[in-house]
C-alpha cells in the first residue's frame, strides 16, 4: 500500500506532489497533540496526579471533553461553509494555529494542587482550534487528489501523523518523564531541562512541545499546497452566505442524498464512542492502574506503533474493499476492545470468566490485569487509525470538490453533534455509580448503533 500510496504522489505534477506532501503533513503535526496530550500523557496526569480525587477528576475530564464537543458541532458546520464563500483554507487553518500554539503553552502551569478551571479552559481552546483546523484541511483533500486514490492517501497520512505522536511519545518517556521515585527516565537518565516528575513537570511540558512541533511541522503545508484563490467576499456576506449554504446543504440531505445522511448520521453516533475511548482511554487506565507518565507512555508508544502498521493495512484494504467495509472492520474491533476493558478489574476479565493473578511481579506492567489491558488496547490500536482515514475517504468519494467545504463541515458536525453525549454518558453514570467501568461500558452503545447505521448505507453513498 505504501508504495501504491508514493507511486500516486510521484507519478502526480511536480507542483501537485509538493502540494500533496504538504497536506499529509499536517496530519504529522497535528497528531502528537492528541496523543502525547490528550490522550496519553497530560489527560491521564489530569486525571491521576493533578488532584488527589481520581474519579472526580475523570469527570472533570470528561465534563471539558463535552464542553468542546458541543462547541465543535455548533460552529464546524458554519465554519465549513464560510470556507466554501471566501474560497482560501490556509488563512483560516493559520488562525485557528495561533489559539491552538498559545494554549498548549499554557499547560505547562497545570502544577499538582493548582486550580483545576485553567488547565481544562486552556485544553477547550486548543481542542477547538485543533478540530476546526481539521476541517479546513480536510475540505481541501479532493481537489488535491484523485477519488480513486483518497482512501490510499488518507490511510498513509493518517499513518504519518501515528508515526509523529509515536517520535513525540519517545521523546517524552525516554529523555523527559522521570520515575518519581527514582528521578530517572526510562533509559536511566536524568530528565532533560531538569524537570521535576514530582511535580508534574514531565507531563505539562508536553503542551509547550507539542506546540512547538505543531508550529513547525506545519509549514510544508503553508509553503507547498495550493489553496483555492480567496473569492474576496466580506467576512458579513460570507457568514451570511455561509449560513444560507449550511441550511441549503443540511436541506439537501434530509430530501434528495438520503444515503449520504444515513452515513452521516451513523458516523455522528460511532465516532462519538470513538471520541470517547480517544479522550477517555488512557485517563481510565492511568485511574485504574495508577500508571505513572512512563508506563502510559509506553502503553501509548504499543498503541501507535499497532496503529502505523494497521494505516498501512487499511490503506490497501481501502483500495481493495472499500471505505465502508474497513470502517465496519473498525467498529468491531473497538466494540471487542470496549467490552474486554471494562471487564476486566485487577483480578479477573471477561466478566469474571477468566481468574487473574493479583500478584505485582514488579517493573513496567506487572500484574496479570496490566498486560490483558494492553492486549485489548491492541485491538484499540488496530482500529483508531482505519476508523477514521476510511471514514473520510468514504466522505470524499461521495461528494463533488466544490461542495467540499460545507459537507466536510457537516461532517465534522456528524463527528462531534452529539460527541458530548458520550463523556456526559460516561460523566453521570461514573459521578452516580463511583464506577469507571461502568461510565466506559456507555461508549458500547454508541459504537453499535453507530455500526448500525453504517452497515445498512450503501458505498459509496452519492445521493
Amino acid at each position: 500500500m505504501v508504495s501504491e500510496a508514493v507511486k500516486v504522489i510521484e507519478d502526480a505534477p511536480k507542483t501537485t506532489r509538493r502540494g500533496i506532501l504538504g497536506w499529509m503533513f499536517f496530519d504529522w503535526a497535528a497528531q502528537p497533540y492528541f496523543t502525547v496530550v490528550t490522550t496519553f500523557i497530560f489527560g491521564p496526569y489530569f486525571v491521576s496526579r493533578l488532584t488527589d480525587d481520581p474519579i472526580s477528576a475523570q469527570t472533570h475530564w470528561s465534563n471539558a471533553a463535552t464542553i468542546a464537543s458541543f462547541i465543535i458541532a455548533i460552529f464546524s458546520p458554519i465554519l465549513g461553509s464560510i470556507a466554501d464563500s471566501t474560497g482560501a483554507k490556509k488563512k483560516w487553518i493559520g488562525f485557528f494555529a495561533v489559539i491552538q500554539i498559545i494554549s498548549l503553552t499554557m499547560l505547562w502551569f497545570a502544577a499538582p494542587g493548582s486550580p483545576i478551571v485553567y488547565p481544562m479552559i486552556f485544553w477547550i481552546l486548543a481542542t477547538l482550534a485543533a478540530e476546526f483546523s481539521i476541517v479546513f484541511n480536510d475540505s481541501m483533500m479532493p481537489r488535491l487528489i484523485p477519488e480513486k486514490d483518497v482512501g490510499k492517501i488518507s490511510n498513509l497520512a493518517w499513518g504519518l501523523g501515528y508515526l509523529g505522536g509515536m517520535i513525540a511519545l519517545f521523546a517524552v518517556i525516554l529523555f523527559l518523564a522521570g520515575d518519581p521515585a527514582t528521578d530517572r527516565t526510562l533509559i536511566g537518565i536524568k530528565p532533560l531541562f531538569g524537570l521535576d516528575p514530582k511535580l508534574g513537570e514531565d507531563a505539562r511540558i508536553t503542551g509547550p512541545l507539542s506546540a512547538l512541533w505543531y508550529f513547525i511541522f506545519i509549514l510544508p503545508m503553508f509553503f507547498f499546497t495550493p489553496d483555492v484563490k480567496s473569492t474576496g467576499v466580506s467576512m458579513a456576506k460570507a457568514v451570511k452566505e455561509g449560513l444560507s449554504d449550511l441550511k441549503q446543504s443540511l436541506g439537501e440531505l434530509m430530501r434528495t442524498r438520503r444515503h449520504l445522511a444515513r452515513f452521516l448520521i451513523g458516523r455522528m453516533i460511532y465516532q462519538d464512542g470513538v471520541n470517547a475511548l480517544i479522550v477517555l482511554g488512557g485517563a481510565f487506565a492511568a485511574g485504574m492502574f495508577h500508571w505513572a507518565t512512563i508506563e502510559i507512555g509506553i502503553y501509548g508508544i504499543i498503541l501507535n506503533v499497532v496503529a502505523i502498521a494497521s494505516n498501512v493495512v487499511a490503506g490497501w484494504l481501502d483500495g481493495k474493499l472499500g471505505s465502508k467495509r474497513v470502517v465496519v472492520m473498525s467498529l468491531i474491533s473497538l466494540l471487542l476492545a470496549t467490552m474486554g476493558i471494562i471487564s476486566t478489574d485487577k483480578g479477573s476479565t471477561l466478566f469474571g470468566l477468566v481468574t487473574l493473578s493479583a500478584v505485582d511481579a514488579g517493573g513496567l506492567f506487572g500484574t496479570a490485569a496490566e498486560k490483558v489491558f494492553i492486549l485489548y488496547g491492541l485491538l484499540i490500536g488496530i482500529a483508531f487509525g482505519p476508523v477514521q482515514a476510511s471514514s473520510r475517504s468514504f466522505m470524499s468519494r461521495s461528494i463533488k470538490p466544490e461542495e467540499a467545504g460545507r459537507y466536510f463541515g457537516i461532517y465534522a458536525l456528524s463527528g462531534r453533534a452529539t460527541s458530548f453525549m458520550a463523556t456526559l454518558a460516561f460523566s453521570v453514570v461514573t459521578a452516580s455509580t463511583g464506577s469507571a467501568h461502568l461510565g466506559m461500558a456507555t461508549i458500547i452503545v454508541f459504537l453499535v448503533v453507530g455500526l448500525g447505521f453504517l452497515l445498512a448505507t450503501p458505498y459509496p453513498a452519492k445521493d
